[in-house]
């Protein structure tokens, strides 16, 4: 039997929980303690989950010996939490993005880099999993699009003064790291990257058009990304919109123009529709989270006896990290005295 446990009751502890449910019997997998320095939201899961409640990793793992920590927590104590559990012997499924600060992954990936056979380490860029991301991908691989000209992507939805309110710390720079960019449009930032190869010059702006009076970050995004292969993706996100659209991520390729917008869609130049459905599921947790977070759980589980790195490791998530960090530092060049004006 292999022992979870999950740092961090907020709301995306609940998928952690359904998975590790879902999994229990088909992988020997018992989730046996939750632990949050809020002790409300930590009993609240344990009582959910039916297991103790701690209110630090460190007591965690002293009184329930896991093999695997599910961290959920905030963004800034990704770091600290992972490294906690990584030098204690534990395997850690991190919870996106990788850190707030680029510094603070860097302190992360040195560690990895100076403990070789260290304990294996998960990001959730669960959309990977998703069936139309799949599909794309063995397309891409396979050649049959031949070479990418170019990608449009959106992450267009809505957010309320309570979403940030509630949770004071979505809306904090020094906490989050950032704003749209971090918290929503983060995981179409690594399906660009990982459908197009790295991004190797990035120009962008962002602006907090609606929520400034309750925010210190940015709302609403926009960028030119191009990549080392020669292709360039335009992006925009935005999160003043009155309702949720569809995530979009379009391809402009040699064969084929590819939308992946709730499934995938390729047109062939003759006429031909080739349509890829995606998955749906009930779950506790918000719609647009998809319903991968338990394949991606899944796939780490059964690969903890294999030596090597889990794929979508911390120096993999770094790359999406990156990306919106050069959005930011691109916007503040653009906006500095006599460098125009502000977006």
């Amino acid at each position: 039997m292999t022992r979870a446990a999950i740092v961090g009751c907020g709301d995306v502890s609940v998928v952690h929980v359904e998975a590790l449910e879902a999994l229990s019997e088909p992988l020997g997998i018992e989730l046996v303690a939750v632990a949050d320095t809020d002790p409300a939201a930590a009993q609240k899961l344990a009582e959910r989950a039916g297991v103790p409640a701690y209110a630090s990793l460190t007591e965690l793992l002293e009184r329930a010996r896991p093999d695997v920590v599910h961290i959920t927590t905030p963004h800034d104590r990704h770091i600290d939490l992972a490294l906690e559990a990584l030098a204690a012997g534990v395997h850690v499924v991190l919870e996106k993005p990788l850190a707030n600060e680029i510094a603070e992954a860097e302190r992360l990936i040195e560690w990895l880099d100076a403990h070789p056979g260290h304990p294996k380490i998960a990001v959730c860029y669960q959309n990977r999993y998703n069936a139309s991301a799949q599909a794309l991908r063995g397309l891409l691989d396979s050649g049959e699009l031949g070479d990418v000209h170019g990608a449009y992507a959106s992450v267009v939805w809505t957010r309320t003064p309570g979403y940030y309110t509630d949770k004071p710390w979505r809306g904090q720079q020094v906490r989050s790291g950032g704003g749209l960019l971090m918290n929503q449009a983060i995981h179409t930032l690594d399906l660009i990257q990982w459908f197009l190869g790295e991004v190797t010059a990035v120009q962008g702006r962002v602006s907090t058009d609606k929520y400034g009076d309750v925010v210190d970050v940015e709302d609403t995004a926009h960028a030119y990304l191009t990549h080392g292969t020669g292709p360039t993706t335009t992006f925009y996100g935005t999160l003043t919109a009155p309702r949720h659209r569809p995530v979009e991520l379009e391809l402009e390729c040699e064969n084929a123009r590819v939308i992946l917008c709730d499934g995938l869609q390729v047109l062939w130049p003759d006429g031909r529709v080739d349509t890829y459905p995606e998955r749906t599921a009930a779950s506790g947790g918000r719609s647009y989270w998809g319903v991968s977070h338990e394949l991606l759980i899944r796939d780490f589980y059964e690969r903890l006896g294999e030596p090597e790195p889990f794929w979508i490791s911390p120096r993999e998530a770094m790359a999406s990290l990156s990306i919106a960090k050069s959005i930011y530092d691109s916007s503040a060049l653009a906006m500095a005295p006599g460098r125009g004006t502000t977006a």
